[in-house]
């Protein structure tokens, strides 16, 4: 059993096993959708033209060698590289902390 047990002063105990999803009222499953936000404009990036355009601005160039599946972005001052999937649709949480980790003070990762 894993969760979170809630006791109450009569005594009574109840174990929640996804308190997210109960904390959401059910709806959602307990996942919600993040969203990458541009701190400098307060803007939520809503494509990966509009993410480049930023990315280009802080110095990050389009990569080409890689694998075609993905857009790759790479600074010539840095051995980072970020690699992000071709479909926007698949633009996840993973990915979006992958470019706050290497952009600090830039990007931050908000619940939409």
């Amino acid at each position: 059993m894993s969760g979170v047990w809630f006791f109450k002063n009569n005594g009574v105990i109840r174990l929640v096993e996804n308190p997210a999803a109960d904390s959401s009222g059910g709806s959602g499953g307990g996942s919600r959708r993040k969203v990458l936000v541009h701190l400098p404009s307060g803007q939520v990036v809503s494509s990966y033209s509009s993410l480049e355009q930023i990315l280009n601005e802080l110095g990050w160039e389009r990569y080409y060698g890689g694998d075609p599946d993905l857009f790759q972005f790479h600074k010539q001052s840095s051995i980072d590289l970020i690699s992000l999937p071709r479909d926007f649709s698949k633009f996840n949480s993973v990915y979006m902390y992958d470019i706050v980790i290497k952009n600090p003070n830039i990007f931050h990762v908000r619940d939409m």
